[in-house]
């Protein structure tokens, strides 16, 4: 089955987990890096990308 871009881009990009409390938050790149973004549930600034699953 052929994946979409569209629907990737949806599911993927920009979106980030929280480390602490595994919430799921959708945010630009460069503030998670320079920790500018917070989680809005725990405030925990430790956020890592969303994985893909692979089959």
């Amino acid at each position: 089955m052929a994946k979409i871009p569209e629907a990737q881009n949806r599911l993927f990009k920009n979106v980030f987990v929280c480390k602490r409390c595994q919430h799921k938050i959708r945010a630009d790149p460069k503030k998670v890096i320079l920790g500018k973004i917070k989680c809005r549930k725990c405030k925990s600034s430790a956020l890592r990308p969303l994985k893909r699953k692979s089959k």
